[in-house]
């Protein structure tokens, strides 16, 4: 079995090796620092842990906002043994070794256990399925940790066996406190050690952690560690922190939740006809090294669904940028990219064809089984033109206007449902 998280912490702590967010991670309820809707005074999280009374829940949130601290905070103040792996690194194994220890000291002593996975979306569904029975029988309380959404990283049986409670992105005064913390303690943090640091370098810190907690002490302890002394003091500037940080850190996985969240909101913003909006969430999108192929794709759907014939010149621009972002790669498909994006944010707005395709496909359904009309058919064959086919077709070139005056288009049961409502903007309108 892979050695626990928190016994791996301890033996680094130990030998003084750990990294000042490690150290500073709150040790009492008291000294946690946010997240007051899961684990504020009188929050069902918290009334569980000072009750000791333990039941199984996903702790679901972004990295840094506190999902391990409120795990540590668990096994420091329940009376139930606790057992922690990491799906990173951990298997069906290592599982079934917690649980039949588990079985054992419930045996004979009567002591439960719980058991923390961290990461636990990494676990795919056959191992999840072997923690299931455990939970459901009660040998085990599961508190798992995710950065994904449960829904669709979580099997069903599971999920609906743990409360899920969300965690946010610890808010700018939230992390400034966290920072500053660090900074006034001497026994874990830097409190033993002279530091100049302006308010407006550490405003900088909490800037470029972007609400992680542990992102923002990361970079004050490499700041300080690397810091010019000047007659025994370490001066932290703001280009120091910069450096110390190299980039800010975009929370965006290709295939995961914030992949999802930000396509949805550029998207949308283009919809709300929002240019500025809409430029940054593609900027959101690119720098983190979204496929500049997935976002164009949409970019054509939106033009047809949301755009539509109020611009139909927005469908053709929409597609040639297709074809000029695959031809280009990135960097330089950003270009055409934030070109289709502006004049779509800017377009008059339709969705008329969208509405209609929809009402006419419930039609459809309901009468598949409905034959076409004969006059509508091809008579291919003299045996089909004996049975009537295409008898009394009206040529549409014959007729003033092209358009024949009485012809019939559709089965009888829709012949007359109107579909295609004309827009009020653009184009359409006129």
């Amino acid at each position: 079995m892979q050695p626990a998280l928190f016994e791996e912490r301890a033996r680094a702590w130990a030998a003084g090796g750990q990294p000042l967010a490690a150290r500073m991670r709150p040790r009492t309820l008291e000294e946690f620092v946010g997240q007051e809707a899961v684990v504020g005074p009188g929050t069902p999280l918290r009334l569980m842990i000072e009750r000791d009374e333990v039941f199984s829940l996903l702790l679901w949130g972004p990295p840094g906002s506190g999902k391990t601290t409120i795990a540590a905070l668990m096994a420091a103040h329940t009376s139930r043994h606790f057992a922690d792996i990491s799906a990173v690194n951990s298997g069906v194994a290592e599982v079934r070794t917690v649980v039949a220890d588990a079985r054992e000291r419930l045996r004979i002593a009567g002591r439960g256990t719980i058991l923390f996975i961290d990461e636990i979306h990494r676990f795919n569904r056959a191992q999840q399925d072997v923690v299931l029975p455990h939970v459901e029988e009660g040998t085990i309380a599961l508190v798992g940790a995710t950065t994904e959404n449960p829904s669709f990283h979580v099997v069903a049986p599971l999920l609906s066996r743990a409360r899920v409670f969300r965690l946010e992105l610890l808010g700018a005064p939230e992390i400034e406190t966290i920072v500053r913390r660090a900074l006034a303690d001497g026994e874990r943090g830097l409190g033993h050690v002279d530091v100049g640091i302006e308010a407006e370098t550490i405003a900088a810190i909490v800037e470029i952690a972007a609400g992680d907690a542990r992102a923002a002490l990361n970079v004050l302890d490499l700041a300080v560690a690397t810091a010019a002394e000047e007659e025994g003091r370490r001066l932290v500037s703001r280009a120091l922190v910069e450096s110390a940080a190299q980039h800010r850190t975009l929370l965006y996985d290709r295939v995961g939740d914030a992949h999802y969240d930000t396509i949805s909101a550029f998207i949308k913003t283009v919809r709300d006809s929002d240019p500025d909006g809409a430029l940054y969430w593609l900027a959101r999108m690119l720098e983190a090294g979204e496929d500049p192929l997935f976002v164009v794709r949409r970019l054509v759907i939106l033009a047809a669904e949301d755009v539509g014939l109020a611009d139909p010149r927005a469908l053709s621009l929409a597609v040639a940028c297709q074809q000029a972002v695959h031809f280009l790669g990135m960097p330089e498909a950003a270009l055409p990219l934030a070109e289709a994006t502006v004049y779509l944010a800017r377009a008059p707005k339709s969705n008329s064809a969208y509405r209609a395709y929809l009402s006419a496909t419930e039609d459809a359904r309901r009468t598949r089984n409905e034959p076409v009309p004969l006059h509508l058919r091809n008579a291919a064959t003299a045996l089909m033109g004996e049975f009537g086919y295409g008898r009394g077709y009206q040529y549409a070139h014959d007729y003033e206007g092209h358009r024949p005056p009485e012809q019939a288009h559709r089965p009888p049961s829709v012949e007359g449902r109107v579909y295609y409502e004309p827009g009020e903007l653009g184009e359409e309108a006129r």
